[in-house]
């Protein structure tokens, strides 16, 4: 019985209030949040992301290390070919990353960016193409679309 009134009076000089404890586990859950559980969800969704954009020629390594170029893709299975005459099919989920030549990035870099550019260019142009005109008949500003009716 001694015992337990130490505790409860040591309990009650200690002076922290229920709000501070509350307040302690949801800052705690927010570092979790933000240094383990959105990071992971994002890691998951590009490793998904990845594996649904597998296709025919491409060079990827498995969670086992073996490295080939994908022959042919199934509904839940890839086949690896990885010498001459050898074909491995694993299942989607064994791939760990696809393998991107550096030649074959600065290409696909400059693929989009030449893309990019001409994506602008049209905005550009449908912009100029919707510019107002002033008309000096009516003192009233018209799109030139509107003027070529």
């Amino acid at each position: 019985m001694q015992f337990l009134a130490m505790l409860q009076d040591a309990s009650a000089s200690t002076g922290s209030s229920p709000i501070m404890t509350i307040i302690m586990f949801g800052l705690i859950f927010v570092i979790f949040y933000f240094f383990i559980i959105r990071p992971q969800n994002k890691k998951q969704k590009e490793t998904e992301k990845m594996i649904a954009a597998l296709k025919k020629g491409d060079k990827v390594v498995t969670i086992g290390g073996i490295h080939g170029t994908v022959v042919t893709t199934k509904e839940a299975t890839v086949v690896v070919k990885v010498d001459d005459g050898t074909k491995i099919e694993f299942s989607r989920s064994a791939i760990a990353s696809v393998v991107v030549d550096k030649k074959e990035e600065e290409k696909l870099a400059k693929k989009n960016a030449k893309e990019k550019d001409k994506a602008k260019q049209v905005e550009d142009k449908t912009d100029k193409a919707e510019a107002p005109v002033a008309d000096a008949d009516n003192n009233t500003e018209k799109t030139s679309s509107e003027e070529s009716k």
